[in-house]
């Protein structure tokens, strides 16, 4: 009886947690929009998401710049950090030595505790001047800011990553290479693919926490112009708040929200496709279609 009271009690203390979660989620959406959606009823919907110019003292609010530089930094950091991530957890799980093994892990979760304000100055002082002496400008670019972007990703990723391929059954490894099939063949064809769902949430994770990275603004060069380039200055959308939200007054005020309202979609755009494609590997595995 007293077991059965104290699983009630648990339960009802689990539900309280996570209805009051969705609750806090909910009022953050509410306050984002209604303070966003004045601005965009006022610029326009479209010439708000299309518009090329962000010129808040004339009234001219146009997001695409830094839309534009969200995806490019974003983007370019996931390129680097999703194959050197994976091969992280590749070596991690299956090949590493246990001496090894138990110095690069917690080497590796380290990097996700370090201050985002520290790669940021990092960034400044080696990464910056790098770019500026190699390819010319003045170093603030997108490529700067998605190589320190890279950095800040990559234990995330690495991590759970990990944790996905060591969730498979030995008993799939251990059917393998009783098969003849090589070490690598069996990484490659048998747990890679099994543990695909799991490598799919870990980069959803990082693209969420790249996306919403707030401190590159201090190596991306912060200009809110359409990029040609990787070796040009750009604005991520984060960074446009986090800049003009201190002085900001009125319809210009309202303006930054709006932008979060463009970052919210983004994410809930990106998560949509990427469960909808970690959904379907795990009907493919779940058939026995690896």
């Amino acid at each position: 009886m007293h077991k059965k009271l104290e699983e009630i009690f648990v339960e009802r203390l689990l539900f309280i947690a996570a209805i009051s979660s969705s609750i806090i989620t909910l009022f953050i959406i509410g306050f984002i929009f209604t303070k966003g959606l004045p601005a965009i009823n006022r610029v326009g919907f479209f010439n708000f998401i299309f518009g090329t110019e962000w010129l808040p003292l004339r009234g001219i609010f146009g997001a695409l710049p830094m839309i534009v530089g969200s995806l490019y930094i974003t983007g370019l950091a996931l390129l680097m950090a999703i194959p050197l991530s994976l091969s992280c957890a590749i070596f991690l799980a299956e090949i590493a030595p246990r001496g090894m093994r138990m110095t690069l892990k917690p080497t590796i979760q380290a990097l996700a505790g370090i201050p985002s304000v520290v790669y940021g100055f990092f960034g400044i002082i080696i990464i910056v001047p790098f770019i500026r002496e190699q390819f010319g400008g003045t170093g603030f670019s997108i490529l700067a800011a998605s190589l320190i972007l890279t950095v800040m990703i990559l234990p995330t990723i690495t991590s759970i990553s990990e944790d996905a391929i060591k969730s498979i059954p030995r008993e799939y490894k251990e059917a393998s290479l009783a098969l003849g099939a090589t070490h690598w063949q069996t990484i490659k064809n048998v747990l890679f693919p099994a543990a695909t769902p799991g490598l799919i949430t870990a980069i959803i994770l990082g693209l969420a926490k790249g996306i919403g990275e707030t401190m590159i603004i201090m190596v991306a060069g912060n200009v809110a112009l359409i990029p040609t380039s990787i070796f040009e200055p750009a604005r991520a959308l984060t960074a446009n708040i986090a800049l003009e939200m201190g002085y900001a007054g009125g319809i210009h005020y309202n303006a930054l929200f709006a932008t979060g309202i463009i970052l919210f979609f983004m994410i809930m755009v990106l998560l949509v496709i990427v469960n909808y494609i970690r959904y379907k590997k795990q009907v493919i595995i779940g058939g026995g279609y690896l």
